[in-house]
């Protein structure tokens, strides 16, 4: 049986396009709070904008960060005793109509052009990278703006001198992608799944290593190191 080289090139471009797609579709699928079950281990920007939704209500006081560990599972548990429905730690149906139906999102005080920016920069930097790896590098630069070590803006943060190769390369010029400006909202929102990282890098194709790699490593997403 001949094999057709030229159709199954076509299938698997088709194939990349449809994954590329569901990837980006389910990004934004999860800024949507109330779209999906959420339990212990779960990760995402609906978890961070739940851990608002408690902190708002005094009811949880640990960190937004958009995973779902222990003590964001004892706050729903508490919500839901106060509430007086079953108590089991996961938020469904009758746990999320309890919340509030305004947007977190819509409240927070992000200019567009900082969103767009910030989008950029996750769009150069994260390219083939999935919505979390794109999300991690949101968040090592929000994490840079609150830390006392770099600058307090997006903006300055991502315009320190030698900090973003996609600066340098050009391509933080592109219009992001949505999923890019998913993710950077994400990261507004709170989620940050490289547990407050300040560094990353790509250990293959990263110059001048030696310094990056005295720094604690956290964990690796996709091709990235996230680092103190």
């Amino acid at each position: 049986m001949k094999i057709n080289k030229k159709l199954i090139f076509s299938l698997l471009i088709i194939l990349t396009l449809l994954f590329l797609v569901n990837t980006e579709s389910l990004a934004v699928s999860f800024m949507e709070f109330g779209s999906r079950l959420l339990k212990i281990n779960d990760e995402g920007p609906d978890v961070a904008i739940l851990q608002r939704k408690l902190k708002s209500i005094n009811i949880y006081s640990g960190r937004v960060d958009g995973i779902f560990g222990e003590n964001t599972k004892i706050a729903v548990k508490n919500f839901q005793r106060a509430n007086k429905i079953t108590i089991d730690g996961i938020v469904g149906k009758n746990t999320y109509k309890l919340f509030p139906k305004e947007s977190l999102y819509s409240r927070m005080s992000y200019l567009r052009e900082d969103i767009i920016l910030l989008a950029r920069i996750i769009n150069g930097e994260a390219r083939g990278e999935n919505f979390k790896g794109k999300t991690a590098v949101g968040a090592v630069i929000l994490n840079r703006v609150k830390s006392n070590k770099f600058p307090d803006t997006i903006r300055e943060v991502i315009l320190q001198k030698g900090q973003f190769s996609s600066l340098i390369d050009g391509q933080a010029n592109l219009y992001p992608v949505k999923s890019s400006i998913a993710a950077a909202r994400a990261a507004l929102i709170g989620y940050d799944p490289t547990f407050g990282a300040l560094f990353f890098y790509n250990p293959v194709v990263a110059t001048n290593k030696e310094w990056i790699e005295t720094r604690p490593v956290i964990k690796k997403i996709g091709d990235h190191i996230f680092a103190r």
